[in-house]
């Protein structure tokens, strides 16, 4: 029961996700097709803005600098063996999301009228977490249950490039919103996966590469010197990162995926 629950929990994560990214693009496709000075006269009756559009030619550069911070949520999509009843002491295993941060360079390409390449490798910091119950016996040999954790710690380095589909400046055209979607390679510098652990020692090693899909949305709001843009990501790893050894803590685990939230401010 405790699987199917999972399996339940992990396609309406993916179908929530997907419906927002329809309703995302939807809107953004209206606005690219709408004229600019017909979306931004619609626009202006709701939204009161500076009348004065800020720097005007900065769309015309081809390529673009700068820097990002962020906040990340990571966690796991655990996917159990098949017979995890031979394993009499694990009753259930729970992925626990954890906060970290992010720091990255910008290298963006304009390619076209509405799309962007772009090019952000980043330092990631990011702490996550297994949570066991496991089923022993008392004293008395009576079942009780209990819950161990496993912390794992690791600092990413990330190598993403995403297609920037965005709309037309809205508003006197000094902000516009985009969607965009790729892919990235990630390596975990703080990876145990070679490393020997004692006899009495449980780890729950992590392997050092991992590929992810992600997707996203954003608001590009140009300041009077520099282009602000608040952005919200998910990931989803392709990878099965875990190692396995002869413990019940990998035994239990068919496939281990990363996931990921990362709200990024944009600095360019």
């Amino acid at each position: 029961m405790w699987v199917k629950k999972q399996v339940k929990q992990s396609i309406t994560s993916h179908l929530s996700v997907l419906t927002f990214m329809r309703i995302a693009l939807s809107a953004l496709l209206f606005l690219c097709l709408v004229p600019e000075q017909s979306s931004a006269q619609i626009f202006t009756r709701r939204f009161a803005g500076d009348p004065q559009k800020r720097l005007p030619k900065y769309d015309r550069q081809r390529l673009h600098f700068g820097f990002t911070l962020g906040v990340n949520s990571t966690t796991f999509r655990v996917r159990n063996v098949d017979n995890i009843q031979q394993f009499d002491s694990v009753f259930v295993i729970d992925p626990q999301p954890q906060v970290g941060f992010n720091l990255g360079i910008i290298t963006d390409l304009r390619i076209g009228q509405h799309f962007n390449l772009r090019f952000i490798p980043d330092l990631s910091f990011a702490d996550r977490r297994l949570q066991y119950t496991l089923s022993t016996l008392d004293t008395l040999g009576q079942p009780v249950q209990r819950s161990e954790e496993q912390k794992l710690e690791s600092v990413l380095l990330e190598f993403p490039l995403s297609l920037k589909f965005k709309s037309v400046r809205i508003n006197d055209g000094n902000w516009r919103v985009y969607v965009l979607g790729g892919g990235k390679f990630i390596m975990d510098m703080a990876s145990q996966s070679k490393i020997k652990t004692g006899d009495n020692e449980v780890v729950v090693k992590l392997n050092r590469i991992d590929y992810a899909y992600e997707l996203g949305v954003g608001f590009d709001l140009y300041m009077q010197y520099f282009k602000f843009s608040p952005e919200l990501k998910v990931s989803f790893g392709m990878n099965n990162l875990l190692v396995k050894d002869e413990t019940i803590y990998t035994q239990s685990i068919n496939k281990l995926n990363s996931m990921a939230f990362l709200l990024s401010f944009h600095f360019e």
